[in-house]
């Protein structure tokens, strides 16, 4: 990743018409999906589909705070604001879970396992199951740059205003002509110009969001033992952001009976879109099909 400089502060809001994905279900669970930081609701769509067509599950992919809008106007989001949507996406699918009568999972991608993570705790009487693709805790993989370390320092000085790292291959990716395919539309991306943010995420990460996401973790971290309900975890062996290890600790400290890791060997960090995705969907399908299983027992 190249660090990349610009004052985005005179940036404003824009209307954003896409709100995210919700598919209607026949049966089976409500699964709240939630997307990865500077990401969008399409890069769990497959998996959205899948258990939506496959389980017959009404499926939730809201869009996080400020996720597509103008690039500086995502840099001034708070680890407030993220987590309050995120707690709203929840309100309403849980409304939803409740008046239907069915199992609630809550589920993520990076970002989105954590803030799922919080949310159970927060909600245990609410939460049926929580699953955790690409948990991200730590930033241990092996593609993370060394000056990565230099974030919590960063957050104490003005720096953190106007930096930006600039994404670079293989983008979270072992599919060969995915990662093709991102490097061409982020090839020609600049500071300055996010206009395709809403549909293909953003080629640049703020780092004052890195430090906002210091936050968010300490209080995941915090917030494990709280969780009570089955976990799934999800995480690529060779996950080029964050190591098996994050799964392992989250699978240590949850309050949790019942964890169940799963380690893929040929997905990097985006297990949702990688070369593994269908066997992703599968466990994922198994999952909520288990809590089903278990509610008509109760």
């Amino acid at each position: 990743m190249a660090i990349e400089w610009g004052w985005l502060r005179a940036q404003r809001r824009v209307e954003i018409g896409d709100r995210g994905i919700a598919l209607a279900g026949e049966r089976g669970c409500l699964v709240l999906l939630l997307h990865g930081l500077t990401g969008t609701p399409t890069e769990l769509g497959y998996l959205a589909h899948y258990l939506r067509h496959r389980g017959g599950h009404s499926v939730h992919v809201p869009r996080l705070a400020n996720h597509g809008q103008p690039l500086g106007v995502l840099a001034r989001t708070t680890w407030r604001e993220l987590y309050r949507s995120a707690r709203e996406a929840f309100a309403d699918a849980r409304d939803e879970a409740r008046r239907h009568r069915l199992p609630l999972v809550v589920g993520g991608l990076s970002l989105g396992a954590v803030l799922s993570l919080m949310l159970a705790a927060e909600h245990p009487q609410d939460v049926d199951g929580v699953a955790c693709l690409s948990p991200t805790l730590f930033y241990d993989g092996w593609n993370v740059p060394w000056y990565h370390k230099l974030i919590p320092l960063v957050n104490y000085t003005p720096l953190k205003y106007f930096s930006y790292f600039r994404e670079s291959e293989p983008f979270g990716l072992k599919d060969v002509a995915l990662r093709s395919k991102i490097a061409g539309e982020y090839g020609a991306a600049s500071l300055h110009d996010s206009r395709d943010a809403a549909k293909l995420g953003y080629a640049h990460f703020p780092v004052r969001l890195f430090c906002e996401m210091q936050t968010l973790i300490a209080r995941c971290k915090h917030d494990l033992p709280s969780v009570s309900c089955p976990v799934l975890l999800v995480q690529a062996e060779n996950d080029d952001m964050t190591s098996p290890e994050n799964s392992e600790y989250i699978r240590r400290r949850i309050g949790s009976s019942r964890s169940e890791l799963v380690l893929l060997k040929q997905s990097y960090h985006l297990v949702s879109a990688d070369l593994e995705r269908e066997a992703v969907a599968e466990h994922l399908q198994r999952f909520c099909g288990s809590l089903v299983a278990a509610r008509a027992h109760v």
